[in-house]
C-alpha cells in the first residue's frame, strides 16, 4: 500500500489547470472517477504526467452483451420493476446489468474477471481504487478480490466507500481487508458525536479518509469556514480528500498544507472534550487507542458561532497532557478552528521506603476513623458561638475497618482546665455518632472526641450470639475469664467487687447461659468500660467553644444620641438627661440603650449640618470625629458631662433593666492628643500633612485614621486600644458596637478582642461591618459576638428567605449572630423613605420576630424617614447638630415596638434565628415563616405583608405536619396581637393583609388549647 494519504478529488476527467492547482499544493495523489462499467474497454483517463492517480468505481456492473453475463447466470440479472431499489444506489444505465457479487464464488469464473480486469488497470497505471455499490453479503467475495490484486500490486491502495451504510454493515466490510474506509465526515456538522462513535467502530478494522463532499465544501461562508473544515478533516481521518474546486478557493488564501501541523496521530483514538450544546467544539485524539496507553495526543477547537468563543478552563479536566504555552488556548475568533499539540507529563514517582521504621510509623498510625466533627469552625482554628446553658450537639463519623466493636466518648473542659468531662457518645446509624454537653461557665471551652477499639464490647456480643445458637465452646468462656483478669489488677471498690462477682460465677456456674449473663451483667459492662485500655486510641483535634451570656444572642437595642436628649435645640443635652428618658426606653421593651461615641469633638474641619464643611458658630459636629484638647477616647465630650455623670446613668440604667453599650470607633479627629504625643501612630505625607478618611462615595475631612502598622504602632497603639476598651469595662460598660472594624486589620481584632475577654468574658462586641459577607464571617469568627448585617437592604420575600437560609442552614450558624437593625443614623433605607408608617411596622415585625438580636435607631418609633435627597441618608441627620423630638405623636408605632419586645420576651422561639421555617403563601409580597419552641411544644407562626401600598389576599399552608397531624387535622391558635383564640382545621387556610395591619403572629400547638 502506498504511504499516501491525502487526495485531490474530481468529478471528471482533470483539464490541465486543476492539474496545476494540484501540484502547486502538497497532495500529491488524485481520485479521478471511472464512469464506465467493467465491460468497458476505453482507455484509462491517466495522463503522462499526473499524479498518482486512483480510480473511483464500481464493480457491479457489466454490459449486458458482455460474454461473462451469459455464461453466468446466476450471477448476474436484471432488477424487475417490482423489485424495492435500494435508494443508496444508481439506478441500473440502460444497456447495463448488475452482477449480484454475494452469489458469486470468490474463487469462480466472475471473480477472476473482475480481478483481471482491474489489474489490467494497475498494469495501465492506475495507483488504486475506490470501491463505490459495496454489498455486506459480498464481503467474501471482496476479501479474496483484495487478497489477489494486493498478492501482485503490494502498493496499490484500496479503500471502500462505506458513508450511509448501516453502522454494523460499514463496520463488516470494514473488516475485509481494505486499506482506508470513507468516514462520513461530509455530513458531520463539526458538532455531532455520531462521527466519533463512526470512527471508533471502524478504525478498529481499518483507517479512515475524510472526505469533503462537494456539498459539505458548499456550506461553507467564507475562507475561515474552508480552513476550519479543511483542519476538522484532516484532525478527525487518517488521510483527506479534498475536492478540486474547494482547493482552488483555498489557494486563493491559504493552502491546506499551511492550515495543520504534523501531528502524526492519524491512527490514534479520539474523545469528545466539550458537551454538543457548547459554542465549541473540544475533541482530543491520541496517538494509541487510549489515553492510558498514549505519549502525545492533540487537541481540536472548532468555533461554529459568529463571534468569539472563549476555551473552558476545564477542558482538560482528566487528561495526562498538557499543552507547552498557555496562550494557545487563547479565545478562538468567529468560525476559527484550532489545533493544539499536547505532551505527556510524567507522574509524580518515588522508590518504596523499605525501613522498618516507615512500617513501624504506618502500624502506630490511627486504625480508627474519627471525622467530620460538629459543630466545628475552620477545622477548630476559630470557636463555636454559644451562650451559656445552651447544650451543644456534637456529632461525628467513627468508623474502623473489619468487624471490630468501636467504643466512643465526647470530652469538654473549660480552657486550661487540666480535668475532661466525659459522655459516652451512642451511635444512631451509617457510623454516625452523637453526644451532647452544656457549658456552665462563661468563657472560652474545648471539646474532642476519642474512640477506640472496644474489645470487650466486642467478645460480650459475640458470647451472647454463640450461646443463643448453641455453639458457645469452653474456650470462648476461656477468653471471657482472660478479659476479666487483666482488668482485675487495676480495679478498685465497685469496679473491682463486680469483676471478682463475674469470674466467680463463670466458675461455678454449670449452664452457659449463667455464664453468659454474668459477662453482661450492668455492673461488669460499666466496670470494664472504666478500665477498658482503649486499644488503637484516636482522638479528633480539639474544637473551640466560647458560651457567652444570654445578651449576646438575645436583646433588643435602642440608639440614641445624648445631646439630642434636651427640649431645646440650642441647649445640648447631656447624661442627666438620658435619665429622664430611660423609663420610655425601657417601657417600649428595650434592654440595650446605645449611644454613638461621647468623647470630646475636634474643631479642625468640624462638619455643620447636613454633612456641610461650612459650620456655624456652636454646631455640635459629629461625634464620630473623636479627640480634641479636652481628651480622647477614653474621655467624655464636656457638654455632656463628668465620669461622675456617667456612673450616675450607668447606676440608673441598672435599676430600670437597661444595660449601656458604646461606639468603639478608631479614628482620630485632627486635633486627637494622640497625634501630637504619638505621631509614629499614624501614617503622614510628605509635605507633613494628613489625608483624611473615605469610604468613597462618602468623605470624612474631620477624621483622620491610625496606622496600626506605622513606625510605632507596634505594639503600643495596639495596646493603648485594647486599654481603651478596658477603661470602659471598668466604668461599668461591658457592650461596645465597633464601628467599621472591616477596615482595621483582622490579627488586631483576634487579639484584641482574646485580651478583653480573656479577662472579662461577659463583655460583648458587636461588629457595625457593612462589607463583603466572606469579611463579615471573619470577623465574627475572630470573635466578634454579633454582626450587622444585609437585613437592611433585603426588601423582598424572596431576597430574605434566601438569607435567613443562608444563615441558618450553612457555616455560618456556628458562629455569625445576625443583628437586625431596622435602620441607623447612616442608613434610611428607601423601603422606610416611600413606605410610611405601613413600612416601619413591616420592617420592625421581621427584624424583632426573625432573628434573637434586633436594633432601632431613636426616631423609627415616630416613622420619621425624611431624607437628604436622592440620597439613603436622614435630612437634618443627628450626626451633624442636636435635634429634639416629641417621642409620642399621631401615627407612631410605639404600641407595635412595645408588643414584639413583649412578645420577645415572652416566647423563647422569638429570641434565636436558627429556628427559622419559612412555609408555603402562595404570593409573592407575603413571606411565611415559623418559630417552634425549644421544647417543641408550640410553635410561633408569623405572616407579613411586604408591599406597604397594597393589600393582599393569600392561600397558606398550616405546617400540621410539625405536629404530626394529617392534612384534615386541627390545631388551637392564638393571635398574639389581638388575643383572639380559634381553631384552624385543615392545612389550607385563606388570609387578607393590608398596608394598616400588614401582619399577623400566631401561637399553635395541637394539644391542650391555647394558652397565653
Amino acid at each position: 500500500m502506498t504511504d499516501e494519504r491525502n487526495f485531490v478529488s474530481f468529478s471528471a476527467d482533470p483539464t490541465p489547470d486543476q492539474l496545476r492547482i494540484v501540484e502547486q499544493s502538497d497532495f500529491q495523489a488524485i481520485i479521478v472517477p471511472v464512469r464506465e462499467n467493467l465491460s468497458a474497454r476505453k482507455a484509462l483517463p491517466i495522463g503522462e504526467n499526473w499524479p498518482k492517480t486512483v480510480l473511483r468505481l464500481r464493480i457491479d456492473r457489466f454490459a449486458e452483451d458482455d460474454a461473462l453475463v451469459a455464461e453466468n447466470p446466476d450471477v448476474f440479472g436484471q432488477e424487475s420493476s417490482s423489485d424495492v431499489h435500494d435508494p443508496r444506489n444508481p439506478q441500473v444505465a440502460a444497456g447495463e446489468i448488475r452482477a449480484r457479487l454475494q452469489d458469486a464464488e470468490p474463487d469462480g469464473q466472475v471473480a477472476d474477471s473482475v480481478a483481471e480486469r482491474l489489474e489490467s488497470l494497475l498494469e495501465k497505471g492506475a495507483a488504486g481504487f475506490v470501491f463505490d455499490g459495496l454489498e455486506p453479503n459480498a464481503a467474501p467475495f471482496y476479501r479474496r478480490l483484495l487478497e489477489r490484486l494486493r498478492s501482485a500490486y503490494p502498493d496499490a491502495v484500496f479503500v471502500a466507500a462505506t458513508p450511509g451504510l448501516p453502522r454494523d454493515e460499514a463496520e463488516y466490510l470494514a473488516a475485509q481487508g481494505f486499506d482506508y474506509c470513507l468516514s462520513s465526515f461530509g455530513w458531520w456538522d463539526l458538532k455531532a458525536r455520531w462521527l466519533l462513535d463512526e470512527h471508533a467502530a471502524l478504525s478498529r478494522h481499518c483507517p479512515l479518509l475524510a472526505e469533503i463532499t462537494p456539498s459539505a465544501a458548499n456550506r461553507t461562508t467564507d475562507p475561515a469556514a474552508a480552513q476550519a473544515l479543511v483542519l476538522a478533516a484532516q484532525f478527525t481521518g487518517s488521510g483527506l480528500i479534498v475536492p478540486v474546486d474547494f482547493l482552488a478557493s483555498l489557494s486563493a488564501t491559504d493552502g491546506p498544507s499551511d492550515l495543520i501541523g504534523e501531528t502524526n496521530l492519524t491512527d490514534g483514538t479520539m474523545e469528545p472534550l466539550t458537551s454538543v450544546g457548547s459554542r465549541l467544539t473540544g475533541i482530543v485524539r491520541y496517538d494509541s487507542a487510549s489515553q492510558r496507553d498514549a505519549s502525545r495526543a492533540a487537541i481540536l477547537l472548532v468555533n461554529l458561532a459568529d463571534e468569539h468563543a472563549k476555551v473552558p478552563s476545564n477542558l482538560l479536566d482528566g487528561l495526562r497532557f498538557r499543552a507547552s504555552e498557555v496562550n494557545q488556548f487563547a479565545a478562538l475568533e468567529a468560525r476559527e478552528a484550532r489545533v493544539i499539540e499536547l505532551g505527556r507529563h510524567d507522574a509524580i514517582a518515588h522508590k518504596p521506603r523499605a525501613s522498618k521504621k516507615a512500617v513501624t510509623q504506618a502500624a502506630n498510625a490511627p486504625r480508627i476513623v474519627v471525622e467530620n466533627l460538629e459543630p466545628s469552625v475552620a477545622g477548630g482554628e476559630f470557636a463555636v458561638k454559644c451562650v451559656v446553658g445552651e447544650r451543644i450537639e456534637v456529632s461525628a463519623d467513627i468508623y474502623t475497618d473489619g468487624h471490630e466493636m468501636v467504643g466512643a466518648r465526647l470530652l469538654w473542659r473549660a480552657e486550661r482546665d487540666s480535668k475532661w468531662n466525659a459522655v459516652p457518645m451512642l451511635e444512631e446509624g451509617n457510623d454516625e455518632w452523637h453526644a451532647a454537653f452544656t457549658p456552665e461557665r462563661l468563657g472560652r471551652h474545648e471539646y474532642t472526641v476519642e474512640a477506640w477499639d472496644d474489645r470487650f464490647g466486642y467478645y460480650r456480643e459475640s458470647i451472647v450470639k454463640k450461646v443463643d445458637a448453641g455453639v458457645a465452646q469452653e474456650v470462648d468462656f476461656t477468653e471471657g475469664r482472660q478479659f476479666l483478669e487483666r482488668a482485675a489488677g487495676n480495679a478498685k471498690g465497685a469496679h473491682k467487687r463486680a469483676i471478682e462477682n463475674a469470674m466467680s460465677v463463670l466458675e461455678d456456674a454449670q449452664d452457659d447461659q449463667t455464664r453468659a449473663a454474668a459477662l453482661t451483667d450492668p455492673a461488669l459492662v460499666d466496670a470494664m468500660d472504666a478500665l477498658d485500655p482503649h486499644h488503637h486510641s484516636a482522638k479528633a483535634p480539639v474544637q473551640l467553644v466560647d458560651a457567652e451570656r444570654r445578651e449576646a444572642r438575645f436583646s433588643s437595642w435602642y440608639e440614641l444620641f445624648p445631646r439630642s436628649m434636651t427640649d431645646d435645640k440650642s441647649r445640648h443635652g447631656n447624661l442627666r438627661d438620658v435619665i429622664d428618658h430611660l423609663p420610655r426606653v425601657r417601657a417600649m421593651g428595650f434592654d440595650t440603650l446605645y449611644f454613638p461615641p461621647i468623647h470630646p469633638i475636634g474643631q479642625t474641619n468640624r462638619k455643620g449640618p447636613n454633612n456641610t464643611l461650612t459650620p456655624d458658630e456652636g454646631d455640635p459636629g459629629s461625634p464620630y470625629a473623636i479627640g480634641s484638647a479636652e481628651g480622647g477616647h477614653d474621655a467624655l465630650h464636656p457638654e455632656l458631662g463628668t465620669l461622675d455623670d456617667f456612673r450616675a446613668l450607668v447606676g440608673a440604667a441598672k435599676d430600670h433593666g437597661l444595660e449601656l453599650a458604646l461606639d468603639f470607633a478608631i479614628q482620630c479627629s485632627p486635633d486627637h492628643p494622640w497625634l501630637k504625643e504619638h505621631p509614629g501612630w499614624f501614617s503622614w505625607r510628605p509635605d507633613g500633612s494628613m489625608k483624611y478618611a473615605e469610604n468613597p462615595p462618602k468623605k470624612y475631612q474631620d477624621i483622620v485614621n491610625v496606622d496600626f502598622y506605622g513606625p510605632d504602632a507596634v505594639p503600643d497603639l495596639w495596646i493603648a486600644l485594647r486599654d481603651v476598651v478596658l477603661f470602659w469595662v471598668g466604668e461599668g460598660v461591658k457592650v461596645f458596637r465597633v464601628d467599621n472594624p472591616h477596615t482595621k486589620p483582622l490579627p488586631f481584632w483576634e487579639w484584641m478582642i482574646r485580651e478583653v475577654r480573656e479577662e472579662h468574658p461577659d463583655v460583648i462586641f458587636l461588629s457595625e461591618a457593612f462589607t463583603r459577607p466572606k469579611v463579615m464571617y471573619r470577623l465574627a469568627k475572630v470573635g466578634f459576638s454579633q454582626s450587622y448585617t444585609y437585613f437592611t437592604w433585603r426588601n423582598s420575600k424572596a431576597e430574605l428567605t434566601e438569607y435567613i437560609e443562608e444563615l441558618t442552614s450553612r457555616a455560618p450558624k456556628d458562629f455569625f449572630r445576625p443583628h437586625f437593625f431596622v435602620n441607623t443614623p447612616d442608613i434610611n433605607p428607601v423601603f422606610l423613605q416611600t413606605g410610611g408608617r405601613p413600612a416601619h411596622r413591616i420592617r420592625a415585625v421581621l427584624a424583632a420576630t426573625l432573628s434573637g438580636l434586633w436594633g432601632v435607631y431613636s426616631g423609627f418609633e415616630l416613622c420619621d424617614a425624611t431624607p437628604l435627597p436622592g440620597k439613603e441618608e436622614y435630612l437634618d441627620s443627628e450626626k451633624f447638630e442636636v435635634r429634639p423630638r416629641d417621642w409620642r405623636t399621631p401615627g407612631d408605632i410605639v404600641e407595635d415596638v412595645t408588643l414584639l419586645n413583649c412578645l420577645r420576651r415572652g416566647h423563647p422561639a422569638l429570641q434565636t434565628h436558627l429556628n427559622t421555617k419559612f412555609y408555603a403563601a402562595y404570593d409573592d409580597n407575603v413571606i411565611y415563616y415559623g418559630k417552634p419552641s425549644p421544647d417543641d411544644g408550640d410553635m410561633i407562626l408569623v405572616m407579613v405583608n411586604m408591599d406597604p401600598h397594597n393589600a393582599h389576599d393569600c392561600d397558606f399552608e398550616v405546617p400540621l405536619w410539625e405536629f404530626g397531624l394529617p392534612d384534615d387535622g386541627s390545631i388551637a391558635v392564638e393571635d398574639l396581637v389581638n388575643g383572639e383564640r380559634f381553631e384552624w382545621t385543615g392545612k389550607m387556610q385563606s388570609i387578607h393583609l393590608t398596608p394598616d395591619e400588614p401582619y399577623r403572629i400566631w401561637r399553635v400547638e395541637s394539644e391542650g388549647g391555647a394558652r397565653g
